[in-house]
């Protein structure tokens, strides 16, 4: 009797926290509806072009578990100082302005054209459904959810918690005119207060157009996606963004797959790529990207400058913290690509064609 009491408490303590509003909700009724007359959409979840597990052959669960909370750790897995970041003031940017500017790991404020773009937005200080689990690095959480001025577009690749923060979204709510979402992401954020009618919630293929003659199409990637225990349930995504004057494509989180070739050979060559460098693993190597992996997108993307994300304000893998930075550039210097490297809040000037960042993650 004692264990059955005891087995409720655990299961009832279970359900309580993952119906916590953080973990947003699931998608039900005309969105469910919507999800499952998708072709993306079979055997009740969402699927990749290729065959995509999300532990590679080799490994397990428990193996990979195993690793990252009891093995030995790099002694750089996280640095031992602060992290060098500009606290840039985003609310003094005038409209005329073209930036990026980096806000750490995935997160970014993007402007072009005088439209305004948030990011994949993670301002806590940690990446976790809880603030004393994958607590941010030293100097990598100086920008809050208040530092964000008002916007244009809210711009979300997955609903990982790494990509999309339950703070942070619920703080710029009322600051935030649109929100353009993958499909069933949508759920989440009616959950936080957002409205129907200010969401752009896709598929692949879909095309939107925003202010300012700008043009905004939902593209594959190679991922997966879930807050709670089931996964794949709503879309991940990447981004073609065509403006009056270039074309960037925006990444979010994806494994090298030939989708990267199909972008490009559509809507190439690109002015600039935002890419995902880093928690990378052979455990993983199916859903994210190796620095080499990049190099090789870029080139299928056709791209002119890359700007590699995904790194430098959690450990979410067992590399060394600035291990990402170090091999791409080196890769990009074998192969006479621009890798484009600000530092978190350091200004980088999209109308310029003359880039020069420090090696930061050296100093």
């Amino acid at each position: 009797m004692m264990y059955l009491i005891l087995l409720i408490g655990v299961l009832a303590a279970i359900y309580l926290i993952i119906n916590m509003p953080a973990f947003g909700t699931k998608p039900e009724g005309k969105r469910l509806e919507r999800i499952r007359r998708s072709k993306l959409y079979k055997n009740g979840k969402f699927q990749n072009i290729s065959h995509t597990p999300p532990i590679a052959e080799g490994y397990s669960t428990i193996k990979v578990t195993y690793d990252f909370i009891l093995s030995k750790k790099h002694p750089l897995l996280k640095p031992l100082k602060a992290v060098p970041a500009i606290h840039t003031d985003l609310k003094k940017i005038r409209k005329d302005e073209d930036v990026f500017i980096w806000l750490g790991h995935s997160s970014y404020y993007l402007q072009t054209d005088g439209v305004s773009f948030l990011v994949d937005p993670v301002l806590s200080t940690y990446g976790s459904p809880f603030k004393y689990f994958n607590k941010a690095f030293k100097g990598s959480d100086i920008f809050k959810p208040e530092d964000i001025p008002n916007l244009d577009y809210l711009m979300i690749t997955h609903d990982h918690f790494d990509h999309l923060d339950y703070p942070t979204v619920k703080s710029i709510r009322d600051r935030t005119e649109m929100a353009i979402v993958p499909l069933g992401v949508g759920a989440h954020l009616e959950r936080w207060g957002y409205c129907e009618e200010n969401l752009i919630e896709e598929e692949w293929g879909a095309q939107v157009l925003l202010k300012n003659n700008l043009k905004i199409t939902f593209t594959p990637a190679r991922h997966f996606s879930g807050r709670k225990i089931k996964q794949n349930n709503t879309l991940w995504t990447s981004y073609v963004l065509e403006t009056p004057t270039k074309k960037i494509f925006l990444g979010g989180d994806s494994g090298y797959d030939s989708h990267f070739k199909t972008i490009g050979d559509e809507f190439g060559p690109f002015d600039y790529a935002v890419l995902e460098n880093g928690q990378y693993g052979e455990a993983w190597r199916y859903i994210h990207a190796f620095p080499e992996d990049v190099i090789q997108a870029a080139i299928d993307l056709k791209t002119e400058n890359i700007i590699p994300v995904h790194s430098s304000k959690f450990a979410l893998a067992l590399h060394p913290w600035n291990e990402p930075l170090q091999k791409i550039t080196a890769l990009g210097k074998e192969k006479g690509l621009r890798i484009l490297t600000p530092a978190i809040g350091e200004v980088l000037d999209m109308k310029s064609t003359h880039h020069q960042f420090r090696e930061w993650w050296e100093e």
